[in-house]
């Protein structure tokens, strides 16, 4: 892991968030006493997600919010998070450390995002490095998984494409798709609130967050 500290500055609020180069952390969900009498047959289910993306997966903590949510739905998970500033799927397969974690054979399922992709360079790498991506859960046991996101406010016109571009990777590369994205354009459009951006109008504000992980349990186990 880098040593340097990046200093990110968040839209309006001017939120400082100090963190290491590489976003790299463990969460487990811990079993309340009234899961552990076996009543509930779903509470004695535990699945190990591996989360790899960039800073729309690290803010809030994503993965936390995925392990609490779950939990709630009686559901037991333990995540790992591998999340650099500004990585696209292609960047962290070129890093490797994504296909050694995938090796261990410890996942259930690997969840990727990287950004918009609403163009034609980021639809590519959705399709094509998914593709590899796909080959190697595959082989490992895991299943893999995208996290649709969302454009910024200001390109609100390419929420589509982005919406299209995610869709299309997924049922080309056989895998599950958690449709962030898509649910979110339906809340502006519905009620004209964007609260779930951040004052950066691009990052996920807490309850944008919150929303993604309750699409992506839903996605995962409850389809």
């Amino acid at each position: 892991m880098a040593n340097r500290t990046i200093i990110l500055f968040v839209g309006l609020c001017m939120m400082c968030i100090s963190c290491s180069s590489t976003h790299i952390t463990q969460e487990s969900g811990i079993r309340t006493s009234d899961q552990q009498d076996g009543s509930n047959d779903m509470s004695r289910e535990e699945y190990d997600l591996l989360f790899v993306g960039n800073s729309l997966t690290y803010s809030n903590n994503l993965p936390r919010l995925v392990t609490q949510e779950a939990k709630r739905k009686g559901i037991m998970v333990t995540t790992t998070m591998l999340a650099k500033p500004n990585y696209a799927i292609v960047d962290h397969w070129a890093d490797k450390e994504v296909q050694r974690l995938i090796k261990t054979k410890k996942y259930d399922f690997v969840i990727v995002q990287q950004g918009p992709s609403s163009q034609a360079d980021g639809r590519a790498m959705l399709l094509n490095s998914g593709k590899e991506y796909s080959n190697l859960c595959n082989a490992n046991g895991s299943k893999l998984a995208y996290f649709m996101v969302w454009p910024s406010r200001i390109y609100y016109h390419t929420f589509d494409g982005v919406i299209k571009n995610y869709t299309d990777a997924a049922i080309k590369n056989k895998a599950i798709l958690c449709p962030v994205g898509k649910v979110w354009k339906q809340h502006f459009d519905n009620t004209n609130d964007f609260l779930y951006y951040s004052p950066d109008q691009f990052h996920p504000s807490l309850s944008g967050s919150r929303a993604a992980a309750k699409v992506i349990v839903e996605s995962l186990f409850l389809k």
